[in-house]
C-alpha cells in the first residue's frame, strides 16, 4: 500500500500524531511518505505558516483566542471560508504531486490538508480515500467544509459536536487520538528512571508547556517551588522547555539547579512513566499521552480555543485536574495528587476513556479503504 500522511508544523500535537501512524503503517509493512504539503511550494511558506502560529501562541494567545472565535463566527456564513481559498494554489501543487506519485490512501492530522483534499476531490471521481485526523476534542472551526471519506474523532462523546457541524455520521470513526507506541511501552517507572539518570526513590513533577513552551511557566514553577519546599521533602520539578529557546534560557538563568530543566526531547515517553505528576497545558496530543501512559495530570490554564475543550472534557471525565493562574488552585491540585487512592481513580478514569490503541485502528481504517480503492482502480 502506498500512503501518503499529510500534517502541518502548527503546534508539534499534528507532527506527533502524522508520526505515530507513520510508524505503524510502515511496522506493517507499507510505504508511506509523510510530508507537510506547503514545502511543495516553499519550504520557506512551510516555515512561515507554523511560525506564526507559535509565536501568537507564545506571546499572544488572547489574540489565538480571538481568531478561534472568529472563526466559530465565520463558519455559521453558508459559504467556504477564507481558509479553504488560500489554500487553492497549495492544492494545485499537492494535485501535481499525487499525478507523479500516486497513492492508495491519504491521512490529514490537520484541517489546512483536509482543505487541500477538499479541492482536489472536486469532479475527480478517481481521488484515493481521504481520512481527517482530530488531534483535539472538539470540532475546530471549519472541519465542516472539507469532504473527507472518514474523520476519525476521539471518541463518541465527541460525535454530536461533529455532527451538528454538518460532518455526516456515517462518516465519523470515534477511534481515538493516534500516539506513538513508546507511550503504550510496558515500561516501569523505576526503569523510566534508570534510563534517563533519575533517582529511584524521589517524588519528581513533570512540568511542560507543549513543544513550544507556551504558558507562564516560570510562574508556575515558583508555586510549585513553594509547594514542595514546605510539604514534599524529597521531590524535584522536572521542567521541559521545548523547542523555545528563550524560555530556555530564562529558566536556566533564573532557577540553575533547583530545577532540571530540558530542552526538545525524544524521551517525552520515559519522563511522563517516571514522574508521579505530569503538569500541562491542554493540548490533545500531550494530554492523551498522558492518559494512555497513565500518570496523574495536572492541566494548566489552557490557550483559548480548543485547548479550552480540551480540558474541560478531561475535567469533566475525572481524568485531569484543572488550575488557573491563582497559586492556590495547584497547591490544591497537588496535595489532591499525593494521596494514592486519588491517583488511582484518576489513573482508571484515564484508561477507560482514552483508547490507547488508536494508532492501530486506524491503520486497519486506511488498509480497509486503499484495497477497496485498488480493487476498483
Amino acid at each position: 500500500m502506498e500512503a501518503l500522511i499529510l500534517s502541518c508544523s502548527t503546534g508539534g500535537g499534528h507532527n506527533a500524531a502524522a508520526k505515530a501512524l507513520k510508524t505503524e503503517l510502515e511496522s506493517r509493512g507499507h510505504h508511506t511518505v509523510m510530508m507537510d504539503p506547503y514545502e511543495l511550494v516553499s519550504r520557506k511558506l512551510a516555515k512561515e505558516i507554523g511560525g506564526a502560529y507559535v509565536k501568537m501562541v507564545q506571546f499572544s494567545p488572547r489574540m489565538f483566542g480571538l481568531i478561534y472565535t472568529l472563526g466559530n463566527l465565520v463558519r455559521k456564513v453558508p459559504m467556504n471560508s477564507p481558509v479553504y481559498y488560500a489554500n487553492i494554489a497549495v492544492a494545485k501543487k499537492l494535485g501535481e504531486y499525487l499525478k507523479e506519485n500516486p497513492v492508495d490512501v491519504i491521512i490529514a492530522t490537520h484541517l489546512y490538508p483536509a482543505e487541500l483534499i477538499t479541492y482536489l476531490k472536486k469532479g475527480n471521481k478517481n481521488f484515493p480515500p481521504s481520512i481527517y485526523v482530530a488531534t483535539d476534542y472538539v470540532c475546530i472551526p471549519f472541519t465542516e467544509e472539507t469532504n473527507c471519506d472518514y474523520y476519525v474523532i476521539p471518541g463518541a462523546a465527541q460525535a454530536h459536536d461533529f455532527i451538528r457541524r454538518g460532518i455526516p455520521e456515517e462518516k465519523l470513526a470515534p477511534l481515538g487520538i493516534p500516539v506513538s507506541p513508546t507511550f503504550e511501552s510496558h515500561m516501569s517507572k523505576s526503569e523510566a528512571r534508570k534510563q534517563l539518570g533519575l533517582e529511584p526513590l524521589r517524588k519528581y513533577l513533570l512540568l511542560a508547556g507543549g513543544s513550544m513552551g507556551a504558558g507562564n511557566i516560570d510562574k508556575t514553577i515558583d508555586v510549585i517551588l513553594k509547594y514542595v519546599h514546605k510539604n514534599l521533602i524529597y521531590a524535584q520539578i522536572i521542567v521541559i522547555a521545548g523547542n523555545n529557546e528563550k524560555l530556555y534560557r530564562k529558566l536556566q538563568k533564573k532557577y540553575g539547579r533547583e530545577i532540571i530543566l530540558i530542552k526538545h526531547t525524544n524521551e517525552m515517553a520515559a519522563y511522563m512513566r517516571a514522574c508521579d505528576v505530569f503538569i500541562s497545558k491542554p493540548g490533545g496530543l500531550s494530554s492523551t499521552e498522558a492518559a494512555v501512559t497513565g500518570v496523574p495530570c495536572i492541566h494548566m490554564a489552557p490557550i483559548p480555543g480548543c485547548e479550552s475543550h480540551n480540558v474541560r472534557y478531561f475535567r469533566k471525565k475525572g481524568m485531569s485536574i484543572r488550575v488557573n493562574k491563582r497559586g492556590w488552585t495547584m497547591r490544591a491540585a497537588l496535595k489532591k495528587l499525593d494521596k494514592p487512592k486519588e491517583v488511582e481513580k484518576m489513573l482508571d478514569r484515564q484508561k477507560k476513556g482514552v483508547p490507547a490503541d488508536a494508532r492501530k485502528k486506524i491503520c486497519d481504517l486506511a488498509e480497509y479503504l486503499a484495497a477497496k480503492y485498488y480493487s476498483v482502480k
